[in-house]
């Protein structure tokens, strides 16, 4: 009896000290790195973002999580690391601050096949990292991280082969056929190859900040650009300020619409009136389920429309300095 009675109390002692089934923990430890700030959202777009705090190079960021998620952690200089968070599972994050490339993710298979990819792929030219992610998706439909690898490989490039992703996103919902988030990214790749530069924006109507609709109808310039921004992205907010030095230099023969997919939307607001930006923007907090954002088939943070008083898209997906020389060309004719 006293036997039995050691037992269930080194099963209650051990149940005490294990992580609760429905908490993710991730730990950091950096070089180089002794105070500041980091941010994590989910890559599904589901809930707001998260500001995590270091402290002697180290921190300890956990969340109630009810099923497996693609989070990403945004470092200052807007650097990304993509983590496969697994509700009752401890993450481990280590590094060298001035080395980002180089930080790794241990903890489960899933992360660790991710973070190998990270490493070996870090020093190839962006050719033979396509190529590789192409492999490591064949390889592994069912991770998580092959999110992620659509996403920065396949999707954010100039010109985008929807053909490729369309047959890799095939193979990720052979393997996760209830997968919401992969079923609604192939509606809007298929939506892009339907919107490519020739073809004519769509109807879509939406609900600015100021409470006021915009529609398709509203972009009558010469020139009208459509860009996603958010406060996390340096690059977008670039974007957003050249915009508005256009406007100013064209003033409305240039016309804009700006989606900031924040979760937050006091957190735009703040950033739009420090920015000046005068022009409609559409934030509802709903990050990347707003109904325009698929709509429109956008779908990275830099993302952006030209279209011209017809409503004919002449370019799209455009980095920022091929954006001004296209609104410039089109506008000093």
């Amino acid at each position: 009896m006293k036997k039995s009675f050691g037992y269930i109390l080194l099963a209650l002692i051990a149940a005490s000290c294990s992580e609760p089934s429905d908490i993710f923990v991730l730990k950091g430890k950096f070089k180089n790195f002794n105070q500041g700030e980091l941010y994590v959202y989910n890559l599904s777009g589901r809930g707001g973002i998260d500001t995590v705090r270091l402290s002697e190079g180290k921190f300890t960021y956990d969340i109630l999580q009810e099923d497996t998620a693609l989070l990403s952690v945004v470092f200052p200089n807007f650097s990304e690391i993509p983590v496969i968070a697994t509700p009752g599972v401890t993450l481990a994050m280590t590094g060298d601050a001035s080395h980002l490339r180089e930080v790794t993710v241990t903890g489960t298979k899933d992360n660790d096949q991710l973070t190998d990819f990270r490493l070996r792929v870090a020093d190839m030219t962006p050719p033979e990292a396509e190529k590789e992610a192409a492999e490591f998706i064949k390889a592994n439909p069912a991770s998580p991280g092959c999110l992620f690898l659509i996403n920065r490989y396949f999707l954010l490039k100039a010109n985008p082969d929807y053909k490729k992703i369309t047959g890799l996103l095939d193979a990720m919902l052979k393997e996760n056929p209830a997968d919401q988030q992969l079923s609604t990214l192939k509606k809007q790749v298929q939506g892009l190859k339907t919107l490519k530069t020739g073809s004519t924006l769509p109807d879509f109507t939406a609900v600015t900040t100021t409470g006021s609709h915009v529609t398709k109808a509203d972009l009558r310039g010469e020139v009208n650009v459509i860009s996603i921004w958010s406060s996390w992205s340096y690059d977008s907010q670039n974007i957003q300020r050249q915009l508005r030095k256009l406007r100013k230099d064209f003033g409305s023969r240039l016309q804009l619409l700006s989606i900031c997919i924040d979760g937050n939307t006091e957190e735009h607001k703040q950033m739009a009136k420090r920015d000046s930006i005068t022009w409609p923007v559409v934030c509802d907090g709903k990050m990347w389920q707003m109904p325009i954002v698929s709509q429109l088939g956008l779908n990275a943070v830099t993302d952006n429309i030209v279209a011209d008083k017809n409503g004919k898209i002449i370019a799209r997906g455009l980095p920022a300095a091929e954006l001004q020389k296209e609104i410039e060309k089109n506008l000093k004719k």
